[in-house]
C-alpha cells in the first residue's frame, strides 16, 4: 500500500498506527469499492503479516515490518470467509509467509470454503526443503511464485540480504518442478540486476519454470531508502528487458512483464501483464482495498504531460507515481502507431 492510499484514508497518525498493529477481524475500511457487476474472476491478495527471513533492499513492504503484527491464524480464517463472498482465487503473501507454522492449515481452510486456485508468493527458500514442499501441495495449493533476482548467488543473495538464498531457492523451484507443480517465477527488475536480465531469463528457461514476471520495483518501503542505489532508469530497461524477454518466449515459456509503460515496449507490447490482470480485491493490514485495478490507475501510477497525446494511453497505466515524482517525464516520449486490433477493444 502506498503513502498515497494511506492518506486518503485520513485517521490521526496514533490511531492508524494502532490499527495497523493489531490487525482486526475484518478489514476496517474499504477503498476503491469494487463495481456491482464484477468482472470474470476476482482473486483475493490475503498478506499475512510482514515478517520475514531476508532483507530485501527494494522491499514495497519493508517498512511494515517492524510496526505491524502478523494476522493470527483466526484472523485468517475469518478474512477468507470474507473474502470468498465475492472472490474466487487466492493470493497468499507478505512478508515471507512460510516462516510462519500454519501455512498449509490456511491454505487447507481456503480450499475447503471454495477457493479454487491458492498461490503462494514467497522467497522460495523454505521450498529446498522437499517435504515441505509436498505440504503445501498436500494441503490444496495450486500455484507457486517464487521470487529469483540473480543468476548468481552474489547478486541475488546480495539484493535480498541473505547468504544462501540463491541456492535455497534455485533447488526449490527444482523441488516443485519435479513434483510437477506450475511455477510462475518473479524477478524484480532493480539498479544492480537490470544489466543481467538475459542471464536471469536464461537460468530461468532452464529450470524448467511455466512463466516468469520481470516487475520493475516500486519505490516504496525499503526501496524508497535505497532509491538511489535500487531504481533503474527506464531508459535503461528497455536496452535489456527485450532481449531478455525475446530469450524465455523464444524457448517457448510463458513471459509477461509489470510496471514498464509502453513507451519503454516497442515491439514486446505482448508483455505486458496490465491488460490482462485479473481483478483483485487486496487484504492490507486493517484496510480492503475493493478494486485494485482503480487503485492502480487512480493512486498508484501516473500519467505525464506526454500521454495526452499517445495513442497507447488508454491501455497503458504509466509508471509507479514515486519514479516521475524523483526522475521526471524526459524519458516518456508519446506513441503515434495505432493499437492493434485486439488490444483496441480493451481501450
Amino acid at each position: 500500500m502506498s503513502e498515497h492510499l494511506a492518506r486518503a484514508v485520513a485517521p490521526q497518525p496514533a490511531d492508524a498506527a494502532a490499527a495497523l498493529a493489531q490487525p482486526e477481524q475484518l478489514p476496517g475500511a474499504t477503498l476503491f469499492a469494487r463495481p456491482q457487476a464484477a468482472r470474470q474472476l476476482y482473486k483475493l491478495d490475503l498478506k499475512l503479516g510482514f515478517r520475514c527471513n531476508n532483507k530485501c533492499v527494494f522491499c514495497v513492504q519493508g517498512d511494515k515490518r517492524d510496526h505491524v503484527r502478523d494476522l493470527t491464524t483466526e484472523q485468517a480464517f475469518a478474512r477468507l470467509d470474507h473474502g470468498r463472498q465475492t472472490c474466487d482465487a487466492l493470493l497468499l503473501t507478505g512478508g515471507e509467509i512460510t516462516v510462519r507454522s500454519d501455512v498449509p492449515e490456511i491454505i487447507a481452510y481456503a480450499r475447503k470454503i471454495g477457493f479454487a486456485q491458492v498461490q503462494i508468493q514467497t522467497n522460495g527458500r523454505r521450498l529446498a526443503y522437499l517435504n515441505y514442499c509436498k505440504a503445501l501441495i498436500d494441503a490444496g495449493a495450486t500455484e507457486f511464485n517464487p521470487s529469483l533476482h540473480g543468476h548468481v548467488p552474489a547478486l541475488h543473495d546480495g539484493l535480498v540480504g541473505a547468504k544462501g538464498a540463491f541456492d535455497q531457492c534455485v533447488r526449490g523451484i527444482t523441488n516443485l518442478v519435479a513434483l510437477q507443480q506450475t511455477v510462475l517465477t518473479q524477478t524484480v527488475i532493480t539498479r544492480q540486476n537490470v544489466t543481467y536480465l538475459p542471464q536471469i531469463a536464461r537460468l530461468l528457461v532452464k529450470l524448467k519454470v511455466a512463466q516468469v514476471q520481470f516487475a520493475f520495483v516500486h519505490g516504496l518501503g525499503t526501496a524508497a531508502l535505497t532509491w538511489n542505489d535500487t531504481v533503474p532508469r527506464y531508459a535503461q530497461v528497455a536496452r535489456f528487458l527485450p532481449v531478455a524477454l525475446d530469450i524465455v518466449r523464444e524457448a517457448g515459456t510463458s513471459v509477461i512483464c509489470e510496471a514498464v509503460p509502453f513507451c519503454f515496449l516497442h515491439g514486446r507490447e505482448w508483455a505486458a501483464i496490465e491488460p490482462r490482470l485479473h481483478p483483485t480485491t487486496v487484504y492490507d493490514g486493517n484496510l480492503e482495498i475493493g478494486d485494485y485495478d482503480r487503485y492502480r490507475h487512480e493512486a498508484g501510477k501516473l500519467h505525464g504531460p506526454q500521454c495526452a497525446r499517445c495513442t497507447w494511453a488508454n491501455v497503458c497505466e504509466g509508471p509507479w507515481r514515486e519514479y516521475p515524482e524523483r526522475f521526471g517525464w524526459d524519458e516518456f516520449a508519446a506513441r503515434s502507431d495505432p493499437l492493434p486490433r485486439d488490444m483496441a477493444g480493451s481501450a
